[in-house]
């Protein structure tokens, strides 16, 4: 039995707004799946957005383990995803894990993984998954020259960019926002 995979997850900070979104599409093998996976997720109070990509199991092991770090560090991501880093990276069941994480708040964006990374991107926007280089490329474009797309309108074309492209992306989209009106509250 094959492993599901197979995603996109975009990730953009623009304009006082964070927006995660993802396509549904889950896979096994060279055949779809599943249709509607909801690959993105607020965690701490609705402070926080998640995304996940790679062997489902795994990603939602990685993102229940990272919930727990958030909680612990009081919801300071790069505390959590640091933390969770190591654990990935060291102890002996984790380190078996196929997937990566795509996490971020009003200030920071962080990608997470399993060989110990923690990446914080020189953009305001990142993508895992197999449709990344097409959804992130688009993003970067929008981002830089038009500036008067809201933070949905750059996630939602960009993925459907990818979906365009990537075999692996449908366009079932899933998305998440914070915005500074949710900040102050």
């Amino acid at each position: 039995m094959l492993p599901l995979h197979a995603t996109t997850v975009l990730v953009v900070l623009h304009k006082g707004s964070v927006v995660i979104g993802s396509d549904g599409q889950a896979t096994l093998g060279n055949t779809i799946a599943k249709h509607n996976v909801k690959k993105v997720r607020k965690l701490f109070k609705g402070s926080v957005l998640a995304g996940f990509a790679g062997s489902t199991a795994d990603a939602f092991t990685i993102l229940e383990r990272f919930e727990e770090k958030l909680q612990g560090y009081r919801g300071n991501i790069k505390r959590a995803a640091i933390e969770l880093a190591k654990d990935w990276r060291t102890d002996r069941m984790l380190k078996r894990l196929e997937a990566m994480l795509l996490v971020a708040n009003q200030e920071d964006l962080l990608m997470i993984s399993g060989n110990g990374d923690v990446l914080e991107p020189d953009y305001p926007v990142a993508a895992i998954g197999s449709g990344s280089v097409y959804a992130q490329s688009a993003a970067r474009a929008l981002v830089q020259h038009a500036p008067h797309l809201t933070a949905m309108e750059i996630v939602r074309e960009s993925l459907t960019i990818a979906a365009d492209i990537c075999i692996y992306t449908n366009h079932n989209f899933v998305f998440e926002e914070l915005n500074e009106t949710e900040k102050q509250l």
